[in-house]
């Protein structure tokens, strides 16, 4: 099984990047990792926020295989502490032979297409967190599960 993240859009900002790099540096020492910034589809001039949900659905979709679990991240997702996460991640782990992709939305969270796909919608904060910001706090959360199942001394409860 592979873990994956997935991000539409690039980070820009030097201080995300290193934030992003750390983690993305340490996952694949505890599980087959890989980071993904898709850079999204091609918009219309002007397009409506349920125009870029639809596209960006389409977009996703199109780079999933037939075998892969999607799991998002979304504030209205069920909501864990992080022993819960990693018990969570540890049965992803045992439901599939294929691809593990969590996906962090665009600036307009996710339309109809992808809820409908995702198997899963997990929450990092009830309060509503940049999609830019959010990739460095769901890789440390991704980080800590893996630490927390591999029984190493990152996480202090």
């Amino acid at each position: 099984m592979t873990l994956e993240l997935w991000c539409i859009g690039r980070s820009k900002q030097a201080w995300l990047r290193g934030a992003i790099e750390t983690y993305v540096a340490r996952l694949p020492h505890l599980i087959p990792f890989r980071y993904e910034e898709l850079p999204g589809p091609r918009l219309p001039p002007k397009p409506s926020p349920s125009k870029i949900l639809a596209l960006e659905g389409d977009y996703v979709t199109s780079h999933l295989k037939p075998g892969d679990r999607l799991y998002l991240f979304d504030e209205a997702g069920r909501a864990m502490d992080s022993r819960t996460f990693a018990t969570y991640l540890e049965r992803t782990q045992h439901q599939t032979g294929s691809r593990v992709v969590f996906l962090i939305g665009g600036a307009y969270g996710f339309g109809e297409s992808l809820r409908a796909r995702a198997v899963g919608t997990v929450s990092l904060s009830p309060m509503t967190l940049s999609h830019q910001l959010v990739r460095a706090v769901a890789l440390e959360q991704l980080y800590r599960a893996m630490s927390i199942l591999r029984n190493l001394p990152y996480h202090n409860d």
